[in-house]
């Protein structure tokens, strides 16, 4: 059996998203004690006060109005029910509104401070999850209790430093992707395919002077991408865009330097001279994937293999219930029972579930 969330119970108002426990069945069977890594938390960046990835609170508006008295007419079932607009609809109690339907508005706002108000929010930083399935990092196969989940068909899990240390060393090399519609960023380590960062604000997770050189080295490729030149002086590295058929440049807003858009070195007149170009990191990268190690740092093998989630009993009459997609939000289709439980927790379904773990 499986069951979504119903209109009745998926409606309720959204005032409390707290942390709850992800725990599973086992672990509660054994009444093991519960630690930290198995707090369940959405994770963002605060850029207003905290500046850095805490934890958040889920929270939802109406789209037309951004009232926040407005009551979902279902649940969300995945990130993309969050981020993507107009996916789920809500019935709306504002004056403006007055109980229409409406389209809802998710958004997110940083655990750790007091909200300042209806324009204090936070990024999602949704590849950054809880490890409750205890995936090892396919870097230092060490298992940490937060690790960021790449975007590839794989899965494949880094946990936090080797996340640094990856972006790091990539932008020490340069190796960073610019992509038109991403922006600078860059893939699964391991090399999968349609794998790149999407949300760029990942890369906060970088030192401020490293996230300030990325910054500066994703407006340059823009203007090497763009058919421009970067000022070839040490110490300035203007983006200078040129005039086609132009090989005379003069770095006007920069160091005043003038060169040779062909060879960056001074102008000259007649053909550039060789330069010869020793070798650069470009040729020894500093950051390496073993594939043994990515073969088992991946998060829905983890999911098959390490935490049983095909059949859960319903905590109230204890019928096999299978979940097989769709939100944690379960209702037991047994007529005599109907008991609304949440499918991490198999406790009685709440508001909390819904702010922490709704989708997964």
């Amino acid at each position: 059996m499986q069951s979504a969330g119903s209109p009745s119970e998926g409606s309720m108002p959204m005032c409390e998203t707290l942390v709850d426990l992800q725990l599973t069945l086992q672990e509660r069977e054994d009444n093991k004690t519960v630690n930290e890594k198995n707090k369940a938390h959405f994770y963002v960046y605060c850029g207003s006060s905290c500046h850095g990835m805490k934890a958040g609170k889920l929270r939802v508006r109406c789209g037309h109005c951004k009232s926040g008295a407005v009551t979902v007419a279902r649940d969300p079932c995945c990130w993309e029910d969050v981020l993507t607009p107009d996916r789920v609809e809500g019935h709306c109690e504002s004056t403006q509104c007055n109980g229409q339907l409406r389209f809802c508005q998710f958004y997110f706002r940083c655990a750790d401070h007091i909200s300042q108000g209806e324009e204090d929010e936070a990024v999602a930083l949704y590849l950054i999850k809880n490890n409750i399935k205890e995936v090892p990092c396919l870097a230092c196969t060490d298992v940490s209790n937060t690790v960021l989940v790449f975007p590839c068909s794989e899965g494949h899990v880094t946990c936090l430093d080797c996340f640094r240390q990856y972006c790091s060393s990539r932008l020490r090399e340069r190796r960073f992707h610019s992509d038109k519609n991403l922006g600078y960023t860059l893939p699964c380590p391991a090399g999968c395919d349609n794998s790149f960062i999407e949300e760029t604000h990942h890369f906060r997770l970088l030192s401020e002077e490293e996230y300030a050189q990325y910054q500066r080295f994703g407006a340059e490729e823009f203007v090497l991408q763009a058919g421009g030149v970067l000022c070839p002086q040490p110490g300035c590295g203007m983006g200078i865009l040129v005039d086609g058929g132009c090989t005379k440049v003069a770095c006007v807003n920069g160091c005043g330097f003038v060169f040779c858009k062909n060879c960056l070195q001074g102008y000259h007149i007649g053909e550039c001279q060789d330069v010869e170009i020793g070798a650069t990191a470009l040729e020894q990268p500093s950051y390496s994937v073993d594939p043994g190690r990515a073969a088992q740092a991946r998060w829905d093998e983890a999911s098959k293999v390490a935490i049983k989630v095909t059949t859960k009993p319903c905590p109230k009459c204890r019928t096999p219930t299978e979940r097989d997609g769709g939100c944690m939000h379960m209702i037991c289709t047994r007529p005599q029972c109907g008991f609304h439980w949440c499918w991490v927790c198999q406790t009685p379904w709440s508001r909390d579930c819904m702010g922490s773990h709704w989708f997964g």
